[in-house]
């Protein structure tokens, strides 16, 4: 089926109902940030196992990135999203009654599953479905939805943590009501997919050509390091907000942990006006200012520090990584794209939540600002070498 008779079609109503989806289940995802405070003094959790929690959720992103991430070519776009976001729904159901580690795990780990389907799936869905009229927006519609929904997700959670009752119950059952809508946009929505007569269901393999790696290496540092901070932020920013600088209320956390990802968004909105050979390594550098401010808020344990911290680092890693996406992209032979983009992916969620860890173990030993400012050296560390091999470039190719 053609994608522009399907989006005709379907219409405004069709589009808008799959970016609500991609919205809401990326907005389910980020939820329990500001709660983690929460579930600390409720359940007795240690921070370890707070980043532990927030780590397995990454696994079940990446799980489903390379288990499903070429399956709507092959099944459709609609039974994919459905799917997504029904596991959303059921993360809600887990979250909602969960009364321990072991519930709450899972839950993440469902809530990763949907995260990792819609990465991928509705980014193409949404693409799609755009109307001929709106076409120009398409892609910022499909990147508000997903790095805006990420932010938003503490903000609305830590808003009714904060002044509604039962702060571990309503946020996932608001959530859960929206979700069925969701389904029933997509549900409702046009398929843009032929099926093949033949279905192949594959794992995505991970692969970077030997022509490729010269631009894949610093747009694969950059976005590691994009995407650190991005973990730090909704894992570790609690404890920080909380237990260092002594601001308890869910809201204030929420938005701090959420203005990361809204300034990604207004980041990747903004890369289109920079000079093309320029964005990645301007990117960097607004990352590298970021980090080096968010240090700042740590050492004077100040508020400002983590207020503009993350809006400055996210406006960079927004940058570096639609820049660097494109940039790998573009270089890929047409044969190897998906399986370079989706090892692109990989790495990204491996900076989300292995470093995490590293943050919840060293600072068991040393204390968690101690450790804050080592992992902020080290963000620094690996903006300054991706700047440096991006430089070293010919102007011709780095973007």
């Amino acid at each position: 089926m053609n994608a522009s008779a399907t989006a005709a079609r379907g219409g405004r109503a069709a589009f808008l109902g799959a970016a609500f989806a991609f919205a809401l289940t990326m907005i389910g995802t980020t939820m329990p940030t500001p709660l983690y405070p929460i579930y600390q003094q409720t359940f007795g959790f240690s921070q370890l196992t707070i980043t532990i929690i927030f780590a397995v959720y990454a696994a079940g992103v990446m799980g489903a990135l390379l288990i499903t991430g070429r399956w709507s070519d092959q099944l459709g776009r609609r039974p994919m999203l459905l799917a997504g976001v029904l596991i959303s729904a059921a993360s809600d159901l887990v979250f909602w009654h969960a009364q321990g580690l072991g519930p709450i795990l899972f839950g993440r780990v469902l809530s990763g599953i949907s995260a990792g389907i819609f990465t991928g799936t509705a980014t193409v869905a949404v693409m799609e479905l755009v109307p001929d009229a709106w076409k120009r927006v398409g892609p910022l519609v499909a990147t508000a939805a997903n790095m805006g929904g990420l932010g938003l997700g503490p903000m609305v959670a830590g808003v009714l943590a904060a002044l509604a009752p039962l702060p571990l119950v309503l946020p996932y059952v608001l959530h859960l009501v929206l979700a069925l809508l969701a389904a029933l946009f997509i549900w409702r929505a046009p398929e843009t997919v032929t099926r093949p007569a033949r279905i192949r269901l594959r794992v995505q393999k991970l692969k970077v050509p030997p022509e490729v790696r010269g631009v894949f290496v610093p747009a694969a540092i950059a976005a590691f390091a994009g995407f650190m901070v991005c973990g730090f932020a909704t894992s570790v920013t609690p404890a920080f907000v909380g237990g260092q600088l002594g601001y308890h209320n869910p809201a204030l956390i929420g938005v701090v942990a959420g203005s990361l990802f809204i300034a990604s968004t207004l980041g990747q909105m903004v890369q289109d006006k920079l000079p093309e050979a320029r964005r990645l390594p301007i990117g960097c550098g607004v990352l590298l200012v970021g980090v080096l401010l968010l240090a700042w808020g740590m050492a004077a344990q100040t508020l400002a520090g983590f207020i503009l911290g993350p809006i400055v680092a996210g406006i960079g890693q927004g940058i570096a990584f639609r820049a660097g996406l494109g940039a790998v992209a573009a270089a890929s032979p047409v044969q190897h794209k998906a399986a370079v983009v989706s090892t692109f992916f990989v790495v990204a969620y491996v900076a989300i939540s292995l470093p995490v860890i590293g943050i919840g173990l060293v600072a068991s030993v040393l204390g968690l600002q101690l450790t804050g400012l080592l992992f902020d050296a080290l963000v620094a560390l690996l903006c300054c070498v991706a700047l440096g091999l991006l430089l070293r470039r010919p102007a011709a190719k780095a973007g």
